[in-house]
């Protein structure tokens, strides 16, 4: 068959319009520790999609979403609802219990990646690398957890984001009051090898890997402060030469889809001294604020915010499940 014909005969896309999504809740906000990123990134999200002639409404918090979804104010849901009952498998429940559609991962893979704990069993039975770790559950003798996997070593909340309650520890005397910290928030504590490299992180968008973004903080680590709030912290796109950048990025689609995620997300990694990647975790609703690294990612294809924004809500009208790849 010509090419002219093999054109003729592959079907035609329909474009979307404004309309065919109806009445958008772009939910934000929450009861989270990420409440102010939430709000951040989904006044963006927002001002976006109406950029785009979307008829889309902020709404803050699973409980005013329900109201308006039992009210049948809504068609569908954008979520930027950062970590909590907006990532671990409640809110996407929700929805597809009232059969209603949504950006963003399924029940599964928000539940998994979530728990990074579970995340990263799931990635060491299949072989994918990641630092070497330990769950921490009352009881436990966190010096001998420490000796095991050798210090230097971070603890953190297993079920938190934006670096909220983690420490870097470097010595024993400093094992307490990193679990003392940690165990402020809910879930179970993980402990990790500290790998001492650079940082990177990869955006999902669909069936693609972005590329790849390499993290220069001013100060020694890349914090929550340096995150949201430092102007020098340096983002270099891509972050790696071509042939680093695509294993790197194959590595985090393998990562991603493995954890039963689908849609959209952000997949973080280390790299260390002797080359070797290193998954952290999964983000299923990453932050869309001016710090944040898939719009930079994006970016650097040439898709802009507000073209990026209607592409993950245009997925929501396929609603392809991890089985059919994004």
């Amino acid at each position: 068959m010509s090419t002219r014909l093999a054109a003729a005969a592959k079907p035609r896309r329909t474009p979307v319009l404004p309309r065919d999504f109806g009445r958008v809740a772009v939910l934000m906000g929450g009861t989270s520790s990420e409440r102010d990123v939430s709000l951040d990134s989904g006044r963006n999200v927002l001002e976006a999609l109406r950029a785009r002639g979307v008829d889309a409404h902020a709404v803050d918090g699973i409980p005013a979403l329900i109201e308006a979804l039992v009210a049948k104010r809504f068609d569908r849901v954008f979520n930027i609802l950062h970590g909590g009952d907006g990532e671990n498998g409640v809110l996407q429940g929700l929805l597809e219990a009232m059969r209603v559609p949504y950006t963003g991962s399924d029940v599964l893979g928000s539940a998994l990646t979530l728990d990074k704990i579970r995340t990263k069993q799931l990635w060491v039975a299949i072989g994918l690398p990641t630092p070497r770790f330990a769950r921490l559950v009352p009881g436990d003798d966190v010096v001998a957890v420490a000796r095991t996997i050798g210090l230097p070593v971070i603890v953190k909340p297993a079920c938190e984001g934006s670096s909220v309650g983690v420490s870097r520890v470097f010595d024993e005397s400093g094992l307490a009051s990193a679990v003392e910290l940690a165990a402020r928030y809910p879930g179970e504590l993980l402990i990790e090898e500290l790998i001492r490299g650079d940082e990177f992180t990869v955006g999902i968008l669909g069936l693609e890997a972005l590329p790849t973004i390499k993290i220069v903080p001013k100060g020694e680590y890349y914090d929550y402060h340096a995150k949201y709030v430092a102007e020098d912290t340096e983002y270099i796109c891509p972050g790696l030469d071509s042939d680093a950048d695509g294993a790197m990025r194959a590595l985090a689609l393998a990562a991603f889809r493995a954890a039963g995620c689908s849609g959209w997300g952000r997949v973080d990694v280390m790299r260390d001294a002797e080359g070797r990647n290193l998954l952290l975790e999964v983000n299923t609703a990453p932050g869309m604020t001016s710090h944040s690294l898939v719009p930079k990612a994006a970016r650097a294809l040439g898709i802009e915010f507000t073209e990026l924004v209607w592409r993950i809500l245009e997925m929501s009208l396929t609603r392809n499940r991890p089985t059919g790849g994004g």
